[in-house]
């Protein structure tokens, strides 16, 4: 039979302790009443006396409501129960040895690029948390660590998971206001110049993992695209995009021996960032600070296909799903309130 006593200090509720005799030993377990509150504690009391009552007849089965609650406890509360011997604990998992699984695990089925995100990620997660840490301990999303068994559930499986649709800097851009920024006069970058007529071009030759144009079909009108992140399902490796003829203009300047002017192609294999040159053209060229300008010209484009050849086809095309497009590409533009308004007005 175990007991529960109130541990008083200065005249203050210090905590509770949960004691009971063995026949050899005398055991005491203390829960701060900062942490416990008295209905926490007196639940331990009663978990405590099931536990020993399983001990002397030998039981190895708890019932189901101990065993819940044995499963849902606090870490701390079941190591205490595992150091009065009345909890077997499996050994804790480190975030070291959880890392070092992950990364042999999963570096047999992606590619060597997200790989070595994966390691930069482990020494950003090490500047928060220590090797030796459990990780029961830790608040990340441990879902494969529980798909491993070691895990009984995560951490967080109680955490909402946050949206995917962040559409506060949606804007969309035409095809020909990017081109007058292209034409604008190069600016420099640590050192560098970046030109960046022909931006598209060289994004077109790099989807087609080459810079030859071996993949441009140029009698047909079309290209072949390579799709690292979809390969691994079937008839999703490649995909055929038609060359669109401002494309084709494009492509056409850099085969016609103007690949200098090319910023992908002149500064391949160097540390560079496009982002903030980007913004001082934007400026220049009259359309101000662009948000995610890199996401917001494909989102664009996309629209502009949805428009002009139907969803079916930009899905095929753009290589996404309807849905996708639906929930993440799908934007209003200044000429469809107009082109409604003119609708109502007649």
């Amino acid at each position: 039979m175990a007991t529960l006593t109130t541990d008083r200090r200065s005249g203050k509720i210090a905590g509770y302790n949960v004691q009971w005799y063995d026949g050899k030993k005398r055991f005491t377990i203390h829960l701060g009443s900062k942490t416990y509150a008295k209905k926490t504690a007196e639940r331990f009391k009663d978990i405590v006396e099931a536990l020993l009552f399983y001990r002397r007849n030998g039981i190895t089965t708890p019932e189901k409501t101990v065993e819940n609650w044995l499963q849902n406890a606090p870490v701390e509360l079941r190591a205490k129960l595992a150091k009065a011997d009345l909890l077997v604990v499996d050994e804790a998992k480190t975030c070291q040895q959880l890392w070092e699984a992950f990364l042999k695990f999963k570096s047999a089925e992606i590619k060597l690029k997200t790989v070595k995100g994966y390691q930069e990620s482990r020494l950003r997660f090490f500047e928060v948390f220590l090797p030796e840490e459990p990780i029961e301990k830790i608040t990340a999303v441990l879902n494969w660590a529980v798909d491993q068994d070691w895990l009984t559930k995560s951490p967080a499986h109680e955490i909402p998971r946050g949206s995917f649709r962040n559409r506060e800097y949606d804007r969309f851009i035409r095809w020909r206001s990017m081109l007058n920024c292209w034409t604008l006069v190069p600016i420099r970058n640590g050192g560098r110049l970046l030109h960046w007529r022909g931006l598209a071009a060289c994004v077109v030759l790099q989807n087609c993992n080459s810079y030859d144009g071996k993949d441009v079909n140029w009698a047909q009108n079309r290209f072949l695209v390579y799709s690292p992140k979809t390969e691994r399902h079937v008839n999703h490796a490649t995909r055929l995009v038609p060359l669109f003829d401002e494309l084709r203009q494009e492509l056409e300047r850099l085969f016609d021996g103007n690949a200098s002017e090319y910023v992908v192609q002149s500064h391949q294999g160097t540390a560079w960032s496009l982002y903030e040159p980007l913004q001082e053209i934007a400026k220049r060229a009259g359309l101000g600070r662009i948000k995610c300008p890199f996401r917001n010209m494909r989102r664009s484009r996309s629209n502009e296909v949805v428009r002009r050849w139907g969803e079916t086809k930009e899905s095929l095309w753009i290589g996404h799903t309807a849905d996708v497009m639906e929930r993440h590409y799908r934007q209003l533009t200044d000429e469809d309130y107009a082109k409604a308004a003119g609708e109502v007005t007649r």
